[in-house]
């Protein structure tokens, strides 16, 4: 059984695991492997390189990264178009690396065509599935799950692929993806890939602003969206937001709707077409395309401290390289494998689930929905149901079914759960033990990965052959040289610091689209040449690896990351807001929460009322989950002398903290004017 606040350590290997209760500390190792855990795919790679201790090759694969990359996906076994000739040039500098030079990649010809009966050389240490074998297991919120094969996958992305051709989209054009969590998204990102266009999926529960804003940067030509999708036994619209973005776009050409319930309306004639009529009745009989190396495959966007989403730029073979490297090492996915991380098309998890599972024949459990609709064992139902190996999950979303009551979760064994992840944010220690004991029952370990958006990987990361404290990220990824330095950038250890990695991957994102000198400021502006990711962490005694937040502006609201600047020009919208400030505050649940200030023009009145109309505002130009917990109405802003609104110094001294340096502040009596969260 489970008692807050102490731990459960158990014995990994045996039928039944034995339980001993001792109290639990962040200090303690809550996991050590043993049986199976030390015969996957890890451990054959490190027998096979001679490598007889996992910290040894944690070690070297930082330290020689050139030998790393090239071993590990050798191993992996990438199914090249044309082999590379060299492994990297970085001779314009870190920021502007290039990986795999002189060779050719097709992400599709890897995760769908490999498989496929005739198709590509069968490596020693990935299977070749069949057409037959499961590639999706999707399941809606009735519970009813659908099943696609691979050859089903393949066929459907074959058929996008054609469709795109034929509506005169070409290697390079871009493609945005504005759908809920349903089979046709997998096919979606998969047909984009195909042909070499851009894929620029987009969280079907952003409003039409957010949407527009990626799509205009991105230079989008096609949209794929649905008329609706479904959140707590509600269809939700979503062509509406779709239409709205489409309005402001000129370049978009066509929107291609996949019709799930009768719901379009205002349908533009020649812009919009039906799925039905340009997708199921396109040939499935085209090519894969050739691509360069660096050829750019997905635009994914991450929000930084201005208004303007950061759009970052992945290719075919780097993003490749990085996640088949986490889902065949970190995660040990198997050919029998059910994977099922909760997440979306437009979160980094989405595409990283879609490429590493089918890239190591696995089968992917997608949904629709809330974790905790219709009944708050939604998620244990799935597993149990589905035979899940890997569950991957939020904290918040944790934090959301802890909530519900242990009877949720001991209702289900979930016998068949093997490995469990999480990203996104920090963990507390409370939720991570519930996780842990109630969950996996203490007898799977929790690979608990940090990266991002930037990164379509991680910097950190555990293994399944490394014993755990409770909390921890394990240590660095393998082949990522990185560190935690104090502000002169020196190592330290047993204190928090920042985040850095020293080294290129090949997965780092290639600028930012359309802005090489904001991708210098925010990564190499602080430390030249050194990648400064904006993380707090930590290496203790033991060199165990532990995050502590983001130390830079951005929002993480369950997970899901949100630039403050963003939120302000929605408020700013308003025709009675002169100025705003958006901070994000703890939050028992989401992690963080927003809270606006906001300074109206002259004549205005502040309201409930008025503050009820912000909130539904941001809801609705950003997405529901984004709303604010509070909006406060203050009569000026605290800024520096530059007009820069100090975020930083509004947060501490709404959190009761100490302001620190207002050296920099220009009108300090502003400070007094933002209440404090426990008078608020």
């Amino acid at each position: 059984m489970f008692i807050r606040g102490v731990k459960c350590i158990a014995v990994a290997d045996a039928p039944k695991p034995w339980i001993f209760i001792m109290s639990t500390t962040i200090s303690d190792v809550i996991w050590r492997p043993t049986g199976d855990y030390l015969k996957c795919r890890i451990t054959d790679f490190m027998n096979k390189q001679k490598i007889g201790d996992v910290k040894e090759l944690v070690k070297k694969s930082a330290q020689d990264t050139d030998w790393f990359w090239t071993a590990a996906l050798d191993y992996c076994g990438l199914d090249w178009q044309k082999p590379y000739e060299t492994l990297m040039d970085s001779s314009k500098g870190f920021a502007w690396t290039k990986w795999f030079v002189g060779g050719k990649m097709n992400i599709v010809a890897n995760c769908l065509d490999y498989h496929l009966d005739g198709k590509g050389k069968e490596h020693a240490n990935r299977p070749k599935v069949g057409a037959e074998h499961k590639a999706i297991i999707w399941e809606s919120e009735d519970g009813e799950p659908t099943v696609w094969t691979y050859g089903q996958l393949s066929k459907k992305s074959s058929q996008v692929a054609s469709a795109l051709k034929k509506l005169g989209v070409n290697a390079g054009d871009t493609v945005g993806i504005y759908m809920p969590m349903v089979p046709e998204v997998v096919a979606v990102l998969f047909g984009c890939l195909k042909i070499g266009a851009v894929a620029v999926p987009v969280f079907s529960g952003f409003g039409g602003q957010a949407l527009q804003a990626r799509m205009a940067d991105a230079g989008a030509k096609v949209l794929f969206t649905a008329d609706g999708g479904m959140r707590r036994g509600k269809k939700i619209a979503v062509k509406p937001d779709a239409d709205e973005a489409a309005a402001a776009l000129p370049g978009l050409k066509h929107v291609i709707v996949l019709d799930r319930y009768g719901m379009s309306e205002n349908w533009q004639e020649g812009r919009d077409l039906r799925w039905s009529e340009v997708v199921d009745k396109a040939d499935p009989d085209i090519e894969t395309a050739v691509l360069d190396a660096e050829h750019p495959s997905m635009y994914l966007y991450t929000s930084g401290t201005t208004g303007k989403p950061k759009g970052t730029v992945h290719t075919h073979a780097g993003a490749l390289a990085s996640i088949a490297r986490e889902l065949g090492f970190a995660f040990d996915v198997q050919k029998d494998d059910v994977f099922f991380w909760f997440t979306d098309i437009g979160w980094m998890m989405g595409p990283w689930e879609m490429i590493g599972v089918t890239f190591w024949g696995g089968t992917m459990v997608i949904a629709e929905g809330a974790p905790n609709f219709p009944q708050a064992d939604r998620v244990w139902k799935m597993v149990e149901k589905h035979k899940v190996n890997t569950l991957g999950i939020s904290p918040t979303a944790i934090r959301v079914l802890r909530a519900a009551g242990d009877e949720w979760v001991e209702k289900y064994q979930m016998d068949s759960l093997r490995l469990m992840g999480s990203t996104g944010e920090p963990w507390d220690l409370d939720s991570y033990m519930w996780f842990f004991n109630k969950v996996g029952k203490a007898r799977c370990p929790i690979i608990n990965i940090s990266g991002g958006t930037e990164l379509i990987g991680c910097l950190i990361q555990p293994l399944p052959n490394m014993p755990l404290k409770p909390c921890t990220l394990g240590g660095p990824g393998l082949g990522m040289d990185v560190d935690v330095v104090d502000e002169e950038g020196n190592s330290i250890r047993d204190g928090i610091g920042h985040l850095i990695c020293r080294k290129p991957s090949p997965s780092m994102t290639k600028g930012f689209l359309g802005d090489s000198q904001r991708y210098i400021d925010t990564y190499f502006s602080r430390f030249p040449e050194i990648w400064y990711h904006g993380d707090w962490a930590k290496v203790d005694e033991d060199g165990f690896w532990f995050l502590f937040g983001r130390s830079d502006d951005t929002i993480k609201i369950a997970g899901k990351r949100l630039g403050p600047g963003e939120v302000e020009s929605v408020l700013v919208e308003h025709s009675a807001v002169a100025e705003a400030a958006a901070i994000g505050v703890p939050h028992a649940v989401k992690g963080e929460g927003l809270v606006c200030f906001v300074v109206l023009l002259p004549g205005k009145t502040a309201s409930s009322e008025l503050a009820k109309e912000l909130k539904e505002l941001i809801g609705h130009k950003l997405g529901h989950p984004l709303k604010p917990e509070a909006v406060h109405f203050v009569a000026a802003l605290p800024k520096t002398r530059s007009g820069k609104i100090v975020r930083g110094t509004i947060r501490r001294k709404y959190l009761g903290e100490d302001p620190g340096d207002l050296s920099s502040v220009e009108n300090k009596e502003s400070l007094d004017l933002i209440p404090t969260a426990a008078k608020a």
